[in-house]
């Protein structure tokens, strides 16, 4: 859902209107997902304004199910003017200053942000903690200020809608990530993907139309069927349909990760070069499996990680057989 705010004061004027929340979060999908605890937090505590989360508008159908309708907004991009003067304006994109700087520029009564020395407005609010797990730090900065956020509130109902025949108690194979640093060699997921379907496991192969070609190559190496690919057939709701209805999922660190802890669907993660400590599933979550070296580095270079190639199929496969039905 999009919506459209009118300006400030427009129509029947203020005294008439509702408060106003807007939180800002123009990442992507991994980044939504691990914010739903204080999305949520910040909607009980202020029950009686209209909200908008600013945010890319791809995302809107799953910010849905979360209660939140989207304003369309790109990443360190000004936000619109619908979104200037609302009542409280809550950043939950970073630390600043790019970010709080949009947020100064559209001039709220009231901001909840993490103090930054760049940015003499904020002086006084909660002090950013380096490698805290993504969850956690926006529960906390809404707790500092006084609202109750719980971390372990994550969790998002199916999309409404039919998945495709195909996902429908399958094994989720997803090879793509948004760097090389965080992609396995295609080959150990195909060697994962032989292995399920020896076992008599249905299985498909998940990605963006731009990793169709990969997706065809992995489904090619693993003899598996030409409709188990199911890459570039989906959106973003789509996919979430499909990861629902899945059995399990096996994929790097990634937003399909997100999207299994979110929907309850049992998964394999496999970490390279960021911890599991800051963006994994939670601990008390043991559908959500974890495999990681413990060594860090740059998540965004272009080779696959030294400690992401430590991991084999044969560790993802032990893994897998660890997973609840």
């Amino acid at each position: 859902m999009l919506v459209a705010l009118s300006a400030r004061g427009a129509g029947t004027g203020d005294a008439a209107r509702a408060p106003r929340l807007v939180a800002l979060r123009a990442l992507g999908l991994g980044d939504l997902l691990t914010a739903v605890p204080a999305l949520r937090a910040l909607a009980r505590a202020f029950p009686r304004h209209s909200r908008a989360l600013a945010a890319p508008a791809p995302l809107a159908p799953l910010a849905r199910l979360a209660g939140w309708p989207v304003v369309p907004v790109g990443e360190l991009q000004p936000l619109p003017p619908a979104l200037h003067g609302v009542d409280l304006l809550a950043n939950l994109h970073g630390c600043g200053p790019q970010s709080h700087r949009l947020v100064l520029d559209a001039r709220p009564e009231r901001t909840i942000w993490y103090e930054h020395p760049d940015i003499g407005e904020s002086a006084g609010s909660p002090r950013w903690v380096e490698r805290e797990h993504e969850v956690e730090r926006w529960c906390r900065l809404l707790r500092d200020h006084g609202i109750h956020a719980d971390p372990r509130d994550l969790d998002l109902p199916a999309p409404p809608g039919r998945p495709p025949a195909a996902a429908r108690g399958a094994t989720v194979i997803h090879p793509g990530a948004t760097s090389g640093a965080r992609r396995w060699p295609l080959e150990r997921f195909a060697a994962v993907a032989r292995a399920e379907a020896a076992a008599g496991r249905r299985v498909v192969v998940t990605g963006s139309r731009a990793e169709l070609p990969l997706a065809r190559r992995l489904a090619a190496r693993a003899r598996l069927p030409d409709r188990a690919v199911l890459a570039g057939t989906t959106d973003l709701e789509g996919l979430a349909r499909v990861v629902a209805a899945a059995a399990r999922v096996v994929c790097g660190d990634t937003g399909v990760a997100h999207l299994a802890t979110a929907l309850a669907t049992p998964s394999v993660v496999l970490f390279g070069p960021t911890s599991p400590a800051q963006w994994g599933p939670p601990h008390a979550r043991a559908r959500n499996r974890v495999l990681w070296s413990g060594r860090t580095g740059d998540p965004h270079a272009r080779r696959p990680h030294p400690g992401l190639l430590q991991i084999s199929p044969q560790d993802v496969l032990r893994e897998l057989e660890q997973l609840p039905a």
